[in-house]
C-alpha cells in the first residue's frame, strides 16, 4: 500500500465526482467520504462515538457507520429526499459508493432516529403553513393560550390593534407572530421534562433518560 506523509494542508483528496455519493444529491454540500475516512482513521478507535453536530447531508455518519464507530449527529433543517437519514438507509443496505470499497462495506447494523420534542417550534410550523388571516388569527387565541411568548409582549396591546394587524399583507402577518415567540423555547428543555405543561409522556421520558444516561 502507498502511503505519503501528511502536513497541515490537504490537497490531496479530490472533490470530483462526489455528487451522488451516499445515494443523495447536494450541489455544494457535501464532503468526500475519503476525507472523513482520512479523519476519523487518525482520530478514533473501532466503537468510538463521533459527533458530528451540523450533520446536513450526513457523510460523517455514513462514513463512521461503515468504519463500524458509534455515532451522533445532529441537524435542524430538512433536507428532504437528501436527507441524512435516507443516506443511512442506503448505507445500511450496502451503499457501494464513496468508501466502501476500502472498507469493504457490505451493508447491516442500524441507527436510532430521535426528534427534540417541539413546543414553540409547533406555532412556528402552524404560522409558515397558515393560508390566510383568519387562520393566523385563530393560531393567535392559541398561542396566548399555551405558548411561550417574549418576556416583553403586551398581550393586551397586542389585541388592540389586531385591526391593523388584518390589513397588513399576509408574509407581514406571519413574520410578526413568529417574532412573538420566545426563540428560547422552541423546544421543551430537559429541566422541563417534568413539568405538565409540556406534557412529556412516559414513553419520552424513558428514551430522553436512556440518551443522556441519567436516572
Amino acid at each position: 500500500e502507498v502511503t505519503e506523509l501528511l502536513t497541515d494542508f490537504w490537497n490531496h483528496i479530490s472533490w470530483a465526482g462526489i455528487a451522488n455519493e451516499g445515494g443523495i444529491k447536494l450541489k455544494n454540500g457535501k464532503k468526500p467520504e475519503k476525507l472523513l475516512k482520512q479523519i476519523i482513521e487518525l482520530t478514533t478507535e473501532k466503537d468510538d462515538i463521533v459527533l458530528d453536530y451540523h450533520l446536513g447531508s450526513g457523510t460523517t455518519a455514513a462514513v463512521a457507520h461503515k468504519m463500524g464507530r458509534q455515532y451522533i449527529g445532529l441537524e435542524q433543517l430538512d433536507y428532504g429526499a437528501n436527507d441524512a437519514t435516507f443516506r443511512l438507509r442506503n448505507v445500511i443496505n450496502g451503499d457501494p459508493s464513496g468508501v466502501s470499497k476500502a472498507v469493504n462495506w457490505k451493508g447491516g447494523n442500524s441507527y436510532t432516529y430521535l426528534e427534540l420534542k417541539k413546543y414553540n417550534q409547533t406555532f412556528v410550523e402552524k404560522i409558515e403553513e397558515a393560508k390566510d388571516t383568519k387562520t393566523l388569527l385563530n393560531i393567535w387565541e392559541q398561542m396566548k393560550e399555551k405558548s411561550f411568548l417574549n418576556y416583553n409582549i403586551d398581550v393586551k396591546a397586542q389585541d388592540e390593534n389586531i385591526e391593523e394587524f388584518k390589513f397588513l399583507e399576509l408574509t407581514q402577518q406571519k413574520e410578526l407572530l413568529v417574532e412573538l415567540l420566545d426563540k428560547n423555547q422552541i423546544y421543551v428543555n430537559l429541566s422541563s421534562m417534568d413539568d405538565s405543561d409540556f406534557e412529556v409522556t412516559d414513553e419520552e421520558k424513558i428514551i430522553t433518560k436512556e440518551f443522556y444516561n441519567i436516572s
